[in-house]
């Protein structure tokens, strides 16, 4: 689909000669060689874990998502240049009906794509593809700017609406291009989860008996999977086979209830502590 809109927007941003058209033929060029980045960071990431990476390879696709982010960035000051230059220069635009017809094609093809991404995203959580769908978000607003440039420059006669509007093209595309950074740096930095899913857990948790000492709780999330370790306090009576077969009883449950999610338990005898402030303070106290 990149591809196609590359070679219909080369042909668009030639007959126009409109700064906004070429803004959005960057963009969908960055977008073929972003898509390449994606898949190569997911089919990386989705390589099962070896001698040299134990824990996997799922930070590949944070790799790939900065990858896109830079390319973005170097699309967006491009892009402003570009309308820099027009500014000063003020030449009109051409070729009203092949611009509007090219942007209308691509808003139909970028939306089907957007569906079949938000459906790809919701079974497989994954970041490099949820920073294409930022981008390719964007690209919609792109060709409504387009169009909205087209007309009110051939139309209305305002010269600056070409320039303005691929100013705010590369606007939107920083823009998004932060969003999309500070989730791959979530993921490299191995930042906690979000607050609601980490309850979700701890509640869950609590359903079982045996997990009534939980404590010391970190997580992480690298790629499409999510990783979660934690302390139990368990009686001092208990053998270590009694122990380990009870964990792993839950563990397996809980692994059913969160998918995708590496559950790693450390036993503790009933009391020890070995840090503090992990886990909100009511259940710390309550395991005691």
């Amino acid at each position: 689909m990149a591809l196609f809109l590359v070679a219909l927007k080369t042909w668009a941003s030639w007959d126009t000669g409109s700064v906004a058209m070429l803004g959005s033929l960057a963009d969908t060029t960055l977008d073929f060689i972003a898509s390449l980045i994606t898949f190569l960071g997911v089919r990386w990431a989705a390589m099962p874990a070896d001698e040299e990476h134990r824990y996997g390879h799922g930070k590949a696709e944070a790799l790939a998502a900065l990858t896109q982010v830079t390319l973005i960035t170097v699309s967006a000051v491009g892009i402003a240049w570009r309308a820099f230059d027009r500014l000063q220069s003020g030449a009109p635009t051409q070729g009203l009906e092949l611009g509007i017809g090219v942007s209308i094609i691509a808003m139909v093809a970028t939306l089907g794509l957007l569906a079949y991404q938000r459906y790809v995203i919701k079974r497989t959580g994954s970041v490099a593809i949820l920073t294409d769908h930022v981008h390719y978000q964007t690209d919609v607003l792109l060709n409504l700017s387009v169009i909205g440039a087209l007309v009110l420059d051939q139309i209305l006669g305002w010269r600056l609406a070409d320039p303005l509007f691929g100013f705010a093209i590369a606007g939107w595309l920083m823009y998004g291009a932060w969003g999309a950074a500070s989730h791959s740096v979530d993921q490299l930095m191995d930042r906690e989860w979000p607050e609601e899913e980490r309850e979700a857990f701890i509640a869950a948790a609590q359903e079982y008996p045996e997990l009534a000492g939980l404590h010391d709780l970190r997580t992480r999330t690298s790629g499409a999977h999510r990783f979660v370790q934690f302390h139990v306090w368990v009686p001092g009576d208990w053998t270590v086979t009694e122990a380990h077969d009870r964990m792993d009883a839950v563990e397996e449950k809980l692994q059913h209830r969160f998918p995708r999610t590496e559950i790693i338990i450390h036993l503790d005898p009933e009391g020890h502590t070995d840090r503090e402030g992990i886990l909100p303070k009511h259940l710390t106290e309550s395991a005691r």
